[in-house]
């Protein structure tokens, strides 16, 4: 089938391109290199260098027609979406708008959202959380991913327009970039690769850091094969259901540096600072529902997912 993936030069949204070319299927990407890169567009994809807020997406679906939209593009950063909701509103929500109606008007038969089990469910009191725990979102990035299941809600209802929204943990692995939701991994890795000390995050009662699900890409990127035909109307959290304190992450992190090569002793203890605008105590989801509606769960646990994306992130340092 042709599919389009906006975001398709970022981090997730390229490893899913791959894996749908992989597949047999045909590929669109739009992408306007805000955050992605040309260097991780699949040679085989058709690439639009574009805005998703752009009045040109439509006559863009009109020439491709693509059965399915795949939607990764985003503004991606909690604290950024602090500091400047209305830049956030506008491409996480209106750019969203912009693309469901000329999804709608070409007859495009299916739209896999993606959201922030991360971020949406706030300081959730089910815990871990499933997906249905009424969303709490405490950040206007989280509001912009609540409203926007929301509208697919409505485009379903009053056009037809068929969804399965998915529900991130915090994703990590080759390709991140080292700022952005859920970044630790890859600012750990990249400031301890280059001997730069660490800062943790931290509210005040809990100095080992915030507690989050970290979810490897490659169990990500099997979730959107598997939601190419499964889960419609659905909203389905991907993540691992085990927690992990910022403080356990990264000693993980520099463990597996050490093993390398040698390490500074001095580095083995972060600096810490308090939690910013935005941020929650802790996100864990329950997963149940994957496994019973898209036949998924996780396969990467996290020492061997921070090994994978070591090698990836040595790589790119040599």
């Amino acid at each position: 089938m042709k599919v389009l993936v906006t975001g398709g030069a970022g981090f997730i949204g390229s490893n899913v391109v791959d894996a749908y070319i992989e597949a047999g299927h045909e590929v669109v990407v739009v992408d306007n290199l805000y955050t992605g890169r040309r260097e991780n567009i699949h040679p085989k994809a058709k690439f639009y260098l574009m805005d998703i807020r752009s009045r040109e997406i439509y006559e863009l679906l009109k020439y491709e027609r693509p059965e399915v939209i795949n939607h990764h593009a985003a503004q991606i950063s909690v604290p950024a979406s602090v500091k400047d909701p209305r830049f956030d509103a506008s491409v996480n929500i209106e750019g969203f708008i912009n693309l469901l109606e000329a999804a709608r008007a070409v007859g495009t038969r299916k739209i896999i959202f993606i959201s922030s089990g991360g971020a949406i469910y706030g300081e959730a009191k089910e815990y871990p959380t499933s997906e249905t725990y009424l969303p709490q979102p405490l950040s206007p990035y989280a509001i912009a991913k609540a409203v926007s299941e929301n509208y697919l809600a409505f485009y379903q209802h009053q056009y037809g327009l068929d969804y399965t929204v998915l529900r991130y943990a915090n994703v990590y692995g080759p390709r991140q970039i080292p700022n952005g939701e859920a970044g630790v991994v890859a600012i750990f890795m990249d400031r301890l690769l280059q001997d730069r000390p660490c800062t943790i995050y931290h509210f005040s009662s809990e100095p080992e850091g915030m507690i989050r699900d970290y979810c490897y890409v490659g169990d990500i990127v099997r979730a959107n094969l598997l939601a190419l035909e499964t889960g419609s109307r659905m909203a389905v959290n991907i993540g691992t259901g085990r927690e992990t304190r910022t403080q356990a992450l990264f000693e993980a992190i520099f463990d597996a540096i050490s093993r390398r090569r040698p390490m500074d002793s001095t580095l083995r203890v972060p600096g810490r600072a308090p939690a910013r605008q935005g941020d929650i105590q802790r996100s864990c989801l329950k997963i149940d529902l994957a496994e019973a509606v898209l036949g998924w769960t996780p396969r990467i646990d996290l020492a061997e997912g921070l090994e994978r994306t070591l090698d990836w992130r040595t790589r790119k340092l040599i």
